[in-house]
C-alpha cells in the first residue's frame, strides 16, 4: 500500500494540467508552454490546447519559472484562443 500512496502523491505533486488562478491584480498561470508576447498592455501565453491573451495596464511578470508565471497589473480581460 505504501507504493500506491507514494505514486498518488508523486502524481499530485508533479501535476501537469494547465491552470489559471485569477486574483485581484494578479494572474497565476501553471504548466504553460511558452510566452508568445509580453509588454505592459498584453501578455500572450501558449499552452497545450491553445493560447491565453491577457490584456490590461502596467502588466509585469513578477515570477517566471519553467512551469509557472505570475502576472501583476490592472487586468482588463482574459481570452482563450
Amino acid at each position: 500500500m505504501g507504493d500506491i500512496m507514494l505514486k498518488d502523491l508523486r502524481t499530485y505533486i508533479l501535476e501537469n494540467e494547465f491552470k489559471i488562478n485569477i486574483l485581484i491584480g494578479k494572474i497565476d498561470i501553471v504548466n504553460y508552454i511558452e510566452i508568445d508576447h509580453f509588454d505592459d498592455t498584453k501578455v500572450m501565453v501558449r499552452y497545450e490546447k491553445g493560447r491565453v491573451v491577457i490584456k490590461g495596464e502596467n502588466l509585469t511578470i513578477s515570477k517566471l519559472l519553467n512551469d509557472e508565471l505570475l502576472i501583476l497589473g490592472k487586468i482588463k480581460s482574459l481570452e482563450f484562443e
